[in-house]
């Protein structure tokens, strides 16, 4: 199974995204003090840190599992595939811009389950939705505590009006599917008619995977599980914060790791380098500033907190990676071809 993916006409996606990436390091390094952005480092308690590595696997193993709830109306499956698959697809972000690595997730478990690697995309699309509403509730909450500067609200704004269009379109598509295709097969009349019957197929297979869960019961534990995997990712946060010292100096709310986490999930979001690397590390240091931390110690924690998120799965995703038959450093662009013929 292990392939070397062309790169192709989507070279240009790569570029943009270690510009954009380049971009946010000026902006992150522009004003620090790296004196004492090292005296900060020095300062750092590690082992306050220890138990965020648990902590964010049990996130990961909670993620796959509310997966697993996506998936049942198609099929029932275990959580190993279901978790091996996801932090390899996680890793594979870490060298892949645009999150392309949700496309490999797709495409391990299809081969290791035979189901459609389309119908399995469309639940990691309805997944990001969750996660989408989850974090603007999460903003929702930070907004009554702490006055969020306009930028952020109207980042929240855009988020917000792309997700329900988002989600309008996949319940169309499911639900008037007969009568919106003869408007979906002029929009492909241009292509050639291999092209037109392969995108026509993918299609079909994508609509597959956009389903109701099984059980009215599953609705409030796939919700609890949302809210249980975000307040994980806090957690790491409020460690770090411990491990920092900064809680007492600075004298930061309950509320910080809250406001850490939305502000940060943002630079998450926007499509930029492999590992998000400046775009996370640039709105974690506005995000510190705020509370009146310099920007030299604040890039420390954002280093570090950003260590402690990816290498982790780093580690984790190679030693998967090599027992699936995957190897990510070979891998160019998943989204060549398409989660079924990757």
């Amino acid at each position: 199974m292990q392939k070397s993916l062309n790169l192709g006409k989507n070279k240009i996606r790569l570029v943009l995204g270690y510009l954009i990436g380049i971009l946010f390091i000026y902006l992150a390094v522009r004003n620090v003090d790296f004196a004492q952005m090292g005296l900060a480092l020095k300062r750092v308690n590690f082992y306050t840190l220890l138990p965020a590595i648990p902590v964010l696997f049990l996130s990961h193993y909670l993620r796959a599992l509310r997966w697993r709830y996506l998936l049942d109306p198609i099929r029932h499956l275990d959580i190993y595939p279901l978790f091996s698959s996801l932090i390899i697809g996680y890793t594979a972000n870490l060298f892949m811009p645009a999150h392309l690595g949700e496309i490999l997730r797709a495409y391990i478990l299809s081969k290791k389950r035979g189901i459609s690697g389309s119908a399995i995309f469309a639940t990691i699309v309805v997944e990001r939705i969750i996660d989408v509403l989850t974090l603007l509730a999460l903003m929702l909450v930070a907004i009554m505590v702490y006055p969020f500067p306009r930028w952020l609200k109207n980042s929240g704004y855009i988020m917000f009006a792309g997700t329900l269009l988002l989600l309008a379109f996949l319940i169309l598509l499911k639900k008037f599917s007969l009568k919106i295709r003869p408007v979906l097969r002029i929009a492909l009349r241009p292509l050639p008619q291999h092209l037109q019957e392969k995108s026509w197929d993918l299609l079909e297979r994508f609509t597959s995977g956009i389903s109701l869960l099984k059980q009215a019961r599953d609705y409030p534990v796939v919700a609890i599980l949302s809210l249980v995997i975000w307040a994980c990712y806090g957690l790491i946060f409020y460690f770090t914060l411990h491990a920092f010292d900064f809680v007492r100096p600075f004298q930061l709310p309950w509320s910080a790791s809250l406001i850490l986490l939305v502000i940060t999930t943002i630079g998450v979001v926007i499509p930029s380098s492999p590992g998000y690397v400046g775009t996370y590390h640039y709105l974690c240091q506005v995000s510190l500033t705020m509370f009146g931390v310099l920007p030299g110690p604040a890039l420390s924690f954002a280093a570090v907190v950003h260590g402690i998120n990816f290498l982790p799965v780093l580690m984790a995703g190679l030693i998967l990676s090599y027992f699936e038959g995957v190897t990510i450093f070979k891998i160019k662009d998943p989204s060549a071809q398409g989660p079924d013929t990757i």
